[in-house]
């Protein structure tokens, strides 16, 4: 192929959707021969400076294949349409929103957080900015916010619906001596071997699993150190509107109904404000929340909810201990660990190899999940300070943007 080729195909695949992350698929009994699938995440040196308006364009391909569902915020970022969360702190609050025209679409009663989150439908002929703007000025003790939309961090194929029938069956309180970890994330294909000594507890879509890509890698690898009981909550369900705040804090209120001390997130998205308050909440009552940081690039802005306060953010590094091109940098860096050559379980009852932040923070959560039998302030604390004597300091001595703490879960 000619010098002019190659330059053309360069230019062709960095134009992949952005939040993709690599996956290499190979069959559990052989090594890699046929064509690979190429995204984002072979990125060169020299296109980093592209991933954020790479990311961008996937989250306008979204919103134009879904127009009357999706729009942006002013900042750009995936919406629900014509919605508004809120999370009102008297009676009287709500009842002057609904004096302006705003109606109760849904809403949802997370009593072991003592919070109420309402999903708001804007009245008609005023567009969901307006509407936002006018619901501060009236309601201004409320928290109001968009309903943004958080992107996985890798692309798949969908998979077929998998009737509840045939996933695992579920069992009761889990024994203290199990690992107890939760996954918020697309669904998990629990019928594949790396599950085999796990018990799978599923939530959402109604009951019916739909297995992802991307749940289904992430869930093995969290599993993959120790016998554990996962409790996963699918926030996509084949929907175009999946990853939805809303679908996030329902999916939050289960896991803290259920007790599970280690929750594992490895979306990413805007800085909201009622998935902070419901982040916040959860911490101050002894929950571990462990995110990746994301892979836009070193220097991108920092993606959340890896970015709130005390929230675990993990980044990644290859074999060779060196942190990936792609991965995010900053204060919001906690811990590192492996993110590529990892193998990992696929829909199809194989194996794929995954890259990126992503895949690295499942390691961090099991190791915490490891630590903890239920949610406990203190029994948080002591997990994180073990973990930081553990860490491995890859950069400055001491925490710093690109390692954090350091590297865990090194051989």
């Amino acid at each position: 192929m000619s010098r002019g080729r190659w330059g053309l195909l360069a230019i062709w695949v960095l134009a992949a959707p952005a939040a993709a992350q690599l996956r290499l698929q190979l069959p559990m009994t052989s090594l890699p021969i046929g064509p690979v699938q190429q995204t984002i995440d072979q990125l060169q040196p020299d296109g980093l400076d592209r991933r954020i308006d790479l990311r961008h364009l996937q989250i306008r391909r979204l919103i134009r294949a879904h127009r009357r569902l999706i729009e942006a915020d002013p900042a750009g970022e995936p919406i629900v349409r014509d919605e508004i969360l809120a999370s009102f702190p008297t009676p009287d609050a709500l009842t002057r929103a609904l004096a302006l025209g705003f109606a109760v679409e849904s809403e949802q009663e997370l009593h072991s957080l003592d919070l109420r989150i309402v999903v708001l439908r804007i009245p008609a002929r005023r567009s969901t900015r307006a509407a936002l703007n006018e619901l501060r000025a009236a309601v201004p003790e409320a928290t109001l916010d968009y309903d943004h939309i958080y992107l996985r961090g890798g692309e798949a194929p969908t998979a077929a619906p998998v009737s509840a029938s045939q996933m695992p069956p579920t069992t009761g309180a889990a024994p203290h001596s199990r690992i107890r970890v939760g996954l918020v994330d697309s669904g998990v294909n629990a019928t594949e071997p790396a599950f085999r000594d796990s018990t799978v507890h599923p939530w959402g879509c109604g009951g019916t699993a739909q297995p992802g890509a991307h749940g289904t890698a992430v869930a093995s690898l969290l599993v993959r150190r120790a016998r554990a009981d996962l409790y996963a909550a699918d926030v996509y369900c084949g929907q175009p509107t999946g990853g939805s705040v809303d679908a996030i804090v329902a999916a939050l209120a289960w896991l803290a109904q259920n007790r599970v001390p280690v929750i594992n997130i490895s979306l990413v998205g805007p800085k909201n404000l009622l998935l902070a308050q419901v982040v916040a909440a959860l911490l101050a009552r002894g929950y571990v929340i462990v995110a990746a940081v994301g892979n836009d690039g070193p220097a991108a802005p920092p993606l959340y909810p890896a970015a709130y306060p005390q929230v675990v953010g993990v980044t990644a590094v290859d074999a060779e201990r060196r942190v990936l091109l792609e991965a995010e940098r900053g204060p919001q860096v906690t811990f590192a660990a492996q993110g590529a050559e990892l193998e990992a379980a696929n829909l199809r009852q194989g194996s794929t190899l995954v890259r990126g932040t992503s895949f690295a923070a499942p390691t961090v959560a099991a190791l915490f999940a490891a630590r903890m039998s239920a949610p406990d302030p203190a029994a948080a604390a002591a997990a994180l300070a073990a973990l930081i004597r553990r860490a491995v300091d890859l950069g400055p001595t001491g925490r710093d943007p690109i390692y954090g703490y350091g590297l865990l879960g090194a051989k």
